[in-house]
């Protein structure tokens, strides 16, 4: 009980002081939410310009390019959930593809084990990009402002330079040695960059220079193209220049599920995310989780069961929806899902070699990043990016200044073998020429009582959609702002591994003893950070309010009346 008054007198403190940092939050009419308050303060000045969140998406995504490296990218892939004023929903996928010669077997050995960290460091764990392509095609359908002046503000970042942070600072030296032992010595970032010191970025700025010129040529063609293509190649990979031209976006139909009085629009597959968020929330509603105290053995117990299920699910039905039948609407039925449900039992764990995925009929990172923007008029946009792994393969092209993906880890490499996540996957997920590996992406945005009501989103991997769920059930069920919402301590559990994974330091003792008494795999040297929510909340009454996730960089940026 002294735990929990502790917490939530924490949570007052952190709120009050977020309030006063942020003017009156009552009076915003626009806001952007993102890993880096440079690339924040760009998509706000872009909507001072008079675009809307569409050109600020473009501005903000381009500017975590420069000063987010890890996960930012021109390089990567990603997805975008919106909703425009009018009330026009939808979704683009421009998520990374595996190249013309990729192959189910290409990461195994000559006796079918996977070859360590092939499909993760290096030239060969390098799917197709997709982030320029996505991006130029965003402009096109929704674009109000000329593309050159949604480029330029990266250009000029990059020309001018972003301030190392502190966390910035040990993500870099904790990576330093793959840089060097995938790029050389002299490469970019080796440099012993500090808290504090000014990273000036020429090569990226020449590079979004053409592509600032060019559009999506600027990027798939010419010099950039040629420049990509050879270093793929030097550091064994197998992308050739017919795979960057081939790269399309897709449109698709965002995922949409209702939970209690909650309209729910997620991203579908190739992201698992969307799916199984709905499976989860469906799975608890029944139990009504409010009636449990917030992170109660009780509701822990509750969210993890279905997690169980869920991710169980995941490994066996989803894929690219491109090379398979989805059954979306058996997936994230009543019916279905409570049948899933129907072993689950407050007295004991239920154990993941026991829960295999349902019976449906049918015919057949870590380091991502994510934003959120609302902007005056009302179109909302959550959108998550990434490279896979932190920096993705490490593979750095010198001359544009950028990292390259490790996205290929993202498919099952082998059925069976767990990923960099320790996600398993099976055949739906295997490795075929031009298809899109499956993601944990959970770009979010949420109606209630048909107003726009939450847009959010996080990186993590396969905590994603963790996060994601627990942020939402933090707001509505359990009465939380936004920022205490994304403050609040988080858990994780995936099917397999059979562990569930606790944040530092902020769990009753007695509640995660009593879960260890009932078979779960609880231990202290299993917690870690998880994810890093950005979101916005929109009140009953229209008043905006925004959360940046404190475990990182984050900052929401704000215009007001």
């Amino acid at each position: 009980m002294i735990l929990r008054l502790l917490i939530k007198l924490t949570h007052i403190t952190i709120v009050l002081s977020f309030l006063s940092s942020c003017n009156k939050t009552k009076d915003i009419k626009a806001a952007v939410v993102s890993a880096r308050k440079e690339a924040s303060d760009i998509g706000i000045s872009v909507l001072n310009k008079g675009g809307s969140a569409f050109d600020a998406m473009i501005a903000t995504d381009l500017a975590l390019t420069v000063c987010f490296p890890n996960a930012g990218n021109i390089s990567g892939g990603g997805f975008l959930v919106y909703r425009t004023a009018s009330g026009e929903v939808g979704s683009l996928d421009y998520r990374e593809k595996a190249p013309l010669s990729a192959y189910e077997k290409m990461y195994l050995d000559v006796n079918g084990d996977v070859i360590p960290e092939k499909s993760t460091l290096g030239g060969l764990a390098v799917g197709v990009p997709g982030t320029v392509a996505g991006l130029v095609e965003i402009h096109s359908k929704f674009g109000t402002l000329p593309w050159e002046d949604l480029v330029k503000p990266a250009i000029d970042l990059a020309t001018n330079g972003y301030i190392v942070t502190e966390k910035q600072e040990r993500s870099l030296k904790s990576k330093k040695d793959d840089f060097i032992k995938i790029n050389g010595k002299k490469t970019f970032y080796a440099q012993d960059f500090k808290a504090g010191d000014t990273v000036k970025n020429i090569a990226l700025a020449e590079t979004l220079k053409r592509i600032s010129k060019y559009g999506a040529k600027g990027f798939y063609q010419g010099p950039v193209a040629e420049a990509l293509v050879k270093r793929v190649r030097e550091a064994g990979g197998i992308i050739t220049h017919e795979d960057l031209i081939k790269y399309k976006p897709v449109w698709r139909e965002p995922l949409n599920f209702r939970y209690k009085n909650l309209n729910i629009y997620s991203m579908g597959p190739p992201s698992s995310g969307g799916i199984c968020l709905g499976q989860i929330l469906k799975m608890i509603e029944p139990y009504n989780i409010n009636q449990y105290d917030h992170n109660s053995e009780k509701a822990i117990q509750l969210i993890v069961e279905a997690e169980r299920r869920s991710y169980s699910d995941r490994s066996k039905y989803l894929g690219d929806p491109d090379f398979n039948k989805i059954s979306y609407n058996q997936l994230i039925s009543h019916n279905y899902l409570n049948n899933r449900m129907k072993s689950f039992t407050f007295d004991l764990a239920s154990e993941s070699k026991d829960i295999k995925a349902g019976k449906i009929a049918s015919k057949e990172s870590e380091e991502t990043t994510h934003y959120s923007i609302l902007d005056k008029e009302g179109n909302a946009v959550a959108v998550t990016t990434t490279l896979n792994g932190s920096y993705g393969s490490k593979v750095f092209v010198e001359d544009g200044g950028y990292f390259l993906n490790n996205e290929m880890d993202d498919f099952s490499i082998k059925p069976g073998f767990a990923n960099m996540f320790g996600l398993i996957g099976s055949e739906i997920n295997s490795i075929k020429a031009e298809k899109r590996m499956l993601s944990s992406m959970t770009p979010t945005i949420i109606l209630k009582d048909n107003k726009l009501y939450m847009i959010l989103g996080t990186p993590g991997g396969s905590t994603i959609i963790t996060s994601v769920l627990q942020t939402i059930l933090n707001v509505y069920e359990f009465g939380m702002d936004i920022q205490s919402a994304i403050n609040a301590p988080r858990f994780h559990h995936q099917w397999l591994p059979e562990k569930i994974e606790f944040e530092n330091g902020v769990f009753d003792e007695l509640s995660m003893k009593k879960l260890q008494d009932k078979g779960y795999d609880v231990k202290q040297e299993y917690n870690r950070v998880i994810g890093r929510v950005d979101a916005i909340l929109v009140s009953k009454s229209g008043i905006i309010t925004t959360g940046a996730d404190p475990r990182g960089d984050d900052r929401a940026s704000h215009i007001y009346y």
